[in-house]
């Protein structure tokens, strides 16, 4: 791109100083590395932001889905109906059906807390964010009936389990019996051990596939919730907008934006602030320049 003769005649009054203006050109110069300082911050500093924020996306995202769609019951019996309508959907790639509760695990007298996720093995075999994580054992050895399950690293760490390990989860809901509610205890044999990355998914996660976690929450073939992913996650509302119109006196639809307001907000809000405040340097340096004019 060539210059105009004005922007020639700018350039040539600072980069090339005449008799007696040798002040003149330091503040020119000065003030050229203040905006040439300002604006390299200004790139390095929202490109680590953005990637921040990319990074975290996925970790969070690429677990949870774009969107769920839960039970207003808490549970989804015509579950297989309403994939059906979601996979139709244009711009949904995919509907997982899933089960997600908090319940209690034990080994070796070490009681945690967990939110167990149960998926179909298909589903769960196919799921990047966990093959892809996991440290040891296989995914692969989880089907319905084997009585294995995956758990995070952090859980595995506060147990003090490993793959082999035989550790027992607690259904407190139970079964009623005359004598009261007595919680459902089963065994499970730990298969593999991953690290998503986020403490709070590697401290409570832990998988099997969809009827174990059926069976052990006495749910017939119930299930808690469908997860939806999106072409566009920036665009997950809009859609989804038709879906949640087929299905509003059925089931709800919450994105990923309301799941997860309040971190996004704050990193939004974080990334504004700082565009702003090197915008401001620049245009400090802006001023010595025209101030020197």
């Amino acid at each position: 791109m060539f210059l105009s003769r004005y922007e020639r005649m700018i350039a040539q009054r600072y980069l090339l100083p005449g008799k007696g203006e040798a002040f003149i050109f330091l503040v020119a110069g000065i003030s050229l590395a203040a905006v040439m300082l300002g604006v390299a911050a200004l790139v390095i500093v929202m490109s680590v932001m953005n990637g921040f924020r990319a990074e975290l996306f996925d970790k969070i995202v690429g677990l949870n889905g774009h969107a769920v769609i839960q039970g207003y019951g808490g549970q989804l019996r015509d579950w297989r109906a309403i994939v059906a309508e979601a996979r139709a959907t244009p711009g949904v790639t995919s509907a997982t059906p899933l089960i997600e509760q908090p319940i209690m695990s034990t080994f070796n007298g070490r009681v945690e807390a967990v939110l167990m996720r149960g998926m179909r093995v298909g589903d769960l075999r196919a799921n990047k964010a966990i093959n892809s994580k996991v440290l040891s054992g296989s995914i692969t050895s989880l089907s319905p009936g084997s009585g294995n399950i995956a758990i995070g690293s952090r859980l595995a760490e506060a147990l003090g389990a490993r793959v082999g390990s035989q550790v027992s989860l607690l259904n407190p809901q139970g079964q009623a019996t005359p004598f009261g509610t007595v919680p459902r205890i089963v065994s499970y044999t730990v298969a593999a051990v991953f690290e998503i990355g986020v403490y709070d998914f590697d401290k409570s996660y832990v998988m099997m596939p969809i009827e174990d976690a059926q069976t052990l929450l006495l749910a017939g073939d119930s299930i808690g919730m469908i997860e939806l992913d999106t072409e566009n996650a920036d665009r997950v509302h809009t859609i989804l907008a038709p879906l949640a119109a087929k299905i509003g006196t059925r089931a709800a639809i919450a994105d990923w934006r309301t799941m997860n307001s309040q971190l996004f907000e704050a990193l939004e809000v974080e990334r504004i602030a700082m565009f702003t405040v090197l915008s401001i340097i620049i245009l400090v340096a802006v001023f010595n320049i025209l101030s020197s004019l």
